[in-house]
């Protein structure tokens, strides 16, 4: 069922938009013309509640993440590509229990290459290659961590739609073997924009190595509170397993509300 709906979404979404037509010169000017340090993936604070349960103070919680890059290179000198250092930290927080206890904090850093892809001198999207390492900072019997090798392709039909695609061969899985049943090793993601640059709607979707799904789908509708503001309200679903590495053998259905800080329109990576 849910790979039908993403179909249908994505299907509806890209009907009537046309690739973005921008040559090397305006791609490289894009890439440059951004802070070095900048906002990689989203940046939010959301709070909620398991889907189908009473609430209470064991089953709410608040969930936030921030994400950086900061660009190596202005110019793209290995292999075409421009040299990227990313980090994101993801962490859960029972805030409403008695001493409001983290869960759990998950690390992201990564070193990342970004190539742009052209035809006929016009833009296509871009591909993404990358040495990866998560995990909780923990250890003993708690120790959850992944290495990867990854890559990864955006496609930019307009300002306002762009679909991504990424997949990653993990290694040194000797504490969590287990983790690509969960994880997988391959995500897809869609992001729809409105023309006047106000709500966005995000789908994420990762698919479990196994022949059941046991993978997970994190959808997001945000609305900009003003137009010339970064700031938007967000409302936020996660559906499946590994939404934190230390319960990624359990499914969970979260519903959550917040805010959230985007990175720029031109989403490439």
């Amino acid at each position: 069922m849910k790979k039908y709906f993403i179909l249908l979404l994505l299907s509806f979404f890209s009907s009537g938009y046309t690739q973005i037509t921008l040559d090397r010169d305006s791609i490289h000017k894009i890439i440059t013309g951004l802070p070095a340090f900048s906002i990689y993936k989203d940046n939010y604070f959301v709070t909620g509640m398991q889907l189908g349960e009473t609430p209470t103070r064991n089953n709410m919680d608040a969930k936030f993440q921030f994400s950086f890059k900061q660009r190596l290179s202005n110019k793209p000198e290995i292999f075409g590509a421009y040299l990227y250092l990313t980090y994101t930290q993801k962490s859960f927080w029972k805030v409403y229990k008695a001493s409001s206890p983290f869960e759990e904090s998950n690390y992201n850093p990564a070193l990342m290459l970004l190539k742009p892809v052209f035809r006929d001198n016009q833009f296509l999207g871009a591909l993404t290659y990358g040495i990866e390492h998560e995990s909780n900072g923990r250890d003993s019997i708690y120790s959850r961590s992944i290495n990867m090798i990854s890559v990864g392709f955006t496609r930019v039909y307009s300002s306002q739609f762009s679909v991504s695609v990424k997949a990653w061969l993990p290694f040194l899985l000797d504490n969590n073997p287990s983790l690509p049943k969960y994880i997988g090793y391959a995500e897809g993601q869609l992001q729809w924009i409105s023309s006047n640059n106000r709500l966005f709607i995000d789908v994420a979707v990762r698919k479990g190595a196994g022949w059941n799904f046991k993978g997970s789908m994190n959808t997001g509708i945000s609305y900009r509170v003003s137009k010339k503001a970064n700031q938007l309200i967000t409302l936020q679903w996660w559906q499946g397993y590994s939404e934190s590495l230390i319960d990624f053998r359990s499914e969970r259905s979260m519903i959550r509300a917040g805010f959230i800080l985007k990175p720029t329109v031109y989403r490439f990576y």
